[in-house]
């Protein structure tokens, strides 16, 4: 049951080694009805691609990194966004990504240093992300987001970015999701939407 519910801590498949769970690119179209995301995009942990195409195709200039090479044509190059050795794009003003669930608090915190100030860290997150003791006082207690927009229905999210398997065992996909935007510097109260 819990695995049909996609409770991760429950299911019976083994989770990804490294968290990596594609995102349906229909959450971008989403994102872009809300929110004016900046030309220049750091995709920094692009997995094969998915994201990093829908935004190029909207016209955005793109620079994909991953932590592992899987085999994305465009991708520009191998790089653990929490150990950088260097910033590739030390001007652009924002950082979008599906994180690996397990990170989003070193992901979230790791742009936010990283950015200039009034740049933005867009994270699409399972929306029990917003839970928990230990992230409201590293994240959200000093950091809130400027933004939360909660999905009004269900995007699929592919372990290894295998589309069609994941439609035919999970259906539209089992669990909630919300883009979490912050911008550095913010600190007022987030503004909560539906897409």
């Amino acid at each position: 049951m819990f695995a049909t519910l996609g409770a991760s801590s429950h299911s019976k498949q083994e989770r990804e080694t490294n968290d990596f769970y594609a995102t349906d690119p229909v959450a971008i179209d989403r994102l872009a009805s809300k929110f004016d995301i900046p030309h220049k995009v750091w995709e920094c942990a692009c997995g094969k691609g998915h994201l990093s195409e829908r935004l190029k195709s909207l016209g955005h200039d793109v620079y994909s990194t991953d932590i592992i090479d899987r085999g994305y044509s465009q991708f520009d190059g191998v790089l653990d966004f929490l150990n950088p050795l260097f910033y590739p794009h030390e001007n652009d003003r924002c950082v979008l990504t599906n994180p690996p669930f397990k990170f989003l608090s070193e992901f979230v915190l790791n742009a936010l240093e990283w950015l200039p100030e009034g740049g933005y860290a867009c994270f699409f997150l399972k929306t029990t992300a917003i839970e928990s003791r230990g992230r409201y006082e590293r994240i959200f207690k000093n950091c809130p987001p400027l933004y939360i927009f909660q999905f009004i229905d269900r995007i699929l999210c592919a372990k290894n970015g295998e589309f069609e398997n994941a439609r035919e065992n999970l259906g539209a996909g089992a669990q909630a999701y919300a883009w979490f935007v912050w911008r550095k510097g913010y600190q007022g109260k987030p503004q909560l939407d539906w897409i």
